[in-house]
């Protein structure tokens, strides 16, 4: 675990994947069992930095560790971590430091940029998507032991719970097609999980963009079905062209086993060596060109560290990331192992690119950032003409406190004389631009911005109910509508999507953040105590219930009556978590809280959550707690009733996927003796990655059919 370090000097410097893992592998098997312990003592030891730029760490009486990293201030060779003990470089002190430092990035350093005063160079790959991308996410294959299926039909990787990829990402709210849904249940008639494993989900797509570890993009297509399973053992095939080589197709196994063993054991048992094993292997991927399941790896390990993080609880749906990167690392590595011809398995590396012509971007709204080890910040969401969607963060540690000043802090992009307030309701046109792939404009040498006029924020709500025009690069990473509030509930909100002359489907609307430093959950109690208001909102869909938003902004719906009355100087938008609501922003009257409504009333509004939500529940209880907390809703009384409550709403498949996760979790084969026989972990993480794969393409066709009406 990688544990938070507060008030303890310098932090520590990325470490290479292979050099952490080449320390944990070379400990012997006494230390091995002390090195979660270890690491977790270097939350409270002090980190000198040196001025020649090299980090020390007292870790005894008679041991210092001493960290040296390269010019790029990444450790990337064993020679440049030293330890003064007996028994380094094979020394648990040594391991311990490394394994608690944060995983370094494997892409290429970028090239540098011109001077300010230069003009900035073409770029040499002049596509709109700007990087080699690793391609969406594939479709999956079922998984079992049967023999190799059908080249499944591309997929996008869905966000937030889906597979990263070295392309842009949407998030959760993004959904695909409403007639998904139908349709992925419409794969109930291939019949239940057989035993020879189980069937995967999962949506048929075009190509958009995915993403990175924030999350990946979302299926779009409009028909799911079971895919042949594929083999896990055998011979490998032949190396054809447009084929893994066998190479590739050996460090797609190591990772799948490596994977699986992290599956099994859960987040909380997954320490220092089970994800030295995993960076073991993504490092082996590397070797063999196999970018996009390398970079699942990584994102896997990160991520299992964030949830070990005892302050984790500052970041929202980190369970929900985990499952993502961990679904996208199986799905990925199956697929290869079995000779997987389609090349966007093995993906590229992502680079930035300079986009030809200058940027004129408008203003959305204003995100603050509040994440794991005391960080703190806000992202200014920004759309172009053409609908694709870019973000200016200035994230840093501080906490929420943090996160709050940094609402009105000044941008910080070379030339320009201005802050995230302004530029949210503002523009921007940006010249020499350099942008990551997952959208983010970065403050590089040769960039220059100025302000500009700003456009109606209805244009701006307009675009995420397009995620697919042309030229729009990937979906939006925000969804938007107008409702009319219903109720408050607690610190939610009832509200009725508004979708014509027919009644709407009833939603939540939940604080995005609920520190008391920021203003979500204030403005929510207001806008609760305001029935029969319509206000437009912008937010993201909360991934593990689509039936609720996390509202960023708010802003009046045009032409209604009674509706916000915001001041000319907002543009029609209050961001949430920096404005904070008054009497003077609603219609005359709506100030004073209405008389209580009958409880039936309220109760009758209230939405009623999808059953898949058992479906999810199971999934990220496997990834958390491990195989045994995930078979202990096959051992009691509880499991039927979970079954049965997915066969009434329709989800068949989704039924026999949730049987069958708990019933092979709960399985433990054993010989005549009654010992325990063969270890079925690769049937375990099949049959979870089948479950997995489903829920989200399921889930995402759900939201949009809701969302995107």
């Amino acid at each position: 675990m990688t544990p938070p370090r507060e008030d303890t000097g310098a932090p520590l410097p990325p470490v290479a994947p292979a050099v952490s893992a080449a320390a944990v592998e070379s400990l012997t098997t006494r230390l091995r069992g002390r090195l979660d312990q270890a690491v977790a003592s270097l939350a409270t030891t002090t980190v000198d930095l040196a001025e020649d730029g090299t980090y020390g760490i007292r870790c005894g009486a008679d041991a210092w560790v001493t960290l040296a990293p390269g010019p790029s201030g990444t450790i990337t060779s064993p020679d440049q971590a030293r330890c003064t003990c007996l028994l380094s470089p094979r020394c648990l002190h040594r391991a311990a430091a490394l394994a608690a430092s944060p995983v370094a990035d494997t892409i290429p350093s970028r090239e540098q940029g011109p001077s300010p005063d230069s003009d900035p160079p073409a770029d040499p790959d002049p596509s709109p998507e700007g990087s080699q991308p690793a391609g969406p996410g594939p479709s999956a294959a079922a998984v079992s032991s049967a023999g190799p299926g059908p080249d499944p039909s591309p997929e996008e990787a869905p966000s937030a719970a889906v597979v990263p990829s070295a392309k842009p990402v949407p998030s959760a709210g993004h959904a695909p097609s409403a007639e998904g849904a139908a349709s992925a249940e419409g794969a109930a008639s291939t019949g239940p999980v057989s035993s020879a494993g189980p069937a995967l989900l999962t949506e048929a797509a075009p190509s958009v963009a995915a993403a990175p570890s924030a999350g990946p993009a979302l299926p779009t297509g409009p028909a799911a079905r079971a895919v042949r399973t594929v083999s896990t053992v055998g011979p490998v095939p032949p190396a054809v062209p447009g084929r893994p080589s066998a190479a590739q197709v050996r460090a797609a196994g190591g990772l799948w086993t490596a994977a699986s063993a992290v599956l099994a054991a859960g987040a909380v048992a997954a320490g220092a060596v089970p994800q030295a094993e995993l960076l073991r292997a993504a490092h082996t991927a590397r070797l063999a060109g196999l970018h996009r399941a390398e970079g699942a790896a990584l994102a896997v390990v990160r991520h299992l560290r964030a949830t070990r993080d005892p302050q984790g609880a500052h970041r929202a749906h980190r369970a929900d990331e985990l499952v993502a990167a961990l679904r996208e690392l199986l799905l990925v590595t199956h697929r290869l192992k079995a000779a997987d011809p389609d090349p966007e398995l093995v993906g590229g590396v992502p680079h930035n690119h300079r986009p030809d012509g200058a940027l004129r971007l408008y203003g959305v709204c204003r995100e603050p950032v509040v994440g794991p080890g005391d960080a703190g910040g806000v992202v200014t969401h920004l759309v172009d003409d053409t609908g694709r969607w870019y973000t200016l963060r200035d994230v840093g540690p501080g906490g929420p406190a943090r996160a709050r000043r940094a609402g009105t802090a000044h941008v910080a992009v070379r030339s320009f004389l201005s802050d995230h307030e302004r530029l949210s309701r503002g523009g921007l046109v940006v010249t020499g631009a350099v942008v990551a792939p997952d959208g983010r404009l970065l403050a590089e040498r040769g960039v220059r911005a100025t302000f500009a006029a700003g456009r109606p924020w209805a244009d701006a709500v307009a675009a995420t109910a397009a995620p697919d025009r042309p030229g729009s690069g990937h979906a939006p990473p925000l969804t938007g509508c107008d409702v009319r509030i219903v109720a408050a509930e607690g610190e939610e909100v009832l509200v009725r999507v508004l979708t014509g002359d027919a009644p709407g489907p009833t939603v939540r609307l939940a604080p995005a953040h609920r520190h008391p430093a920021l203003a979500h959950t204030a403005n929510l109690r207001r806008l609760g105590a305001c029935p029969g208001l319509e206000v437009r909102v912008l937010g993201r869909v909360d991934p593990g219930r689509v039936t609720t938003l996390r509202p960023l902004a708010v802003g009046p719906v045009p032409g209604a009556e009674t509706t916000l009355r915001l001041p000319q100087e907002w543009r029609d938008r209050a961001d949430l978590g920096y404005d904070l609501l008054a009497d003077a922003h609603f219609p005359a009257g709506a100030h004073c809280p209405p008389p209580p409504r009958p409880r039936t009333a309220a109760a009758d509004a209230r939405p009623v959550d999808s059953p898949l939500r058992r479906i999810r529940d199971l999934v990220e209880l496997a990834v958390t707690g491990g195989r045994r907390a995930a078979a202990e809703p096959a051992r009691d009384g509880d499991r039927a009733g979970h079954v049965a409550a997915l066969r009434r709403g329709g989800f068949a498949t989704g039924a026999d996927l949730f049987a069958a996760l708990g019933a092979v979790a709960a399985r433990r084969p054993r010989d005549a003796f009654g010992r325990p026989a063969r270890d079925d972990q690769d049937q375990y993480a099949a049959q979870w990655l089948a479950t997995a794969v489903y829920l989200t393409g399921t889930e995402t066709a759900l939201a949009r059919g809701l969302w995107h009406r």
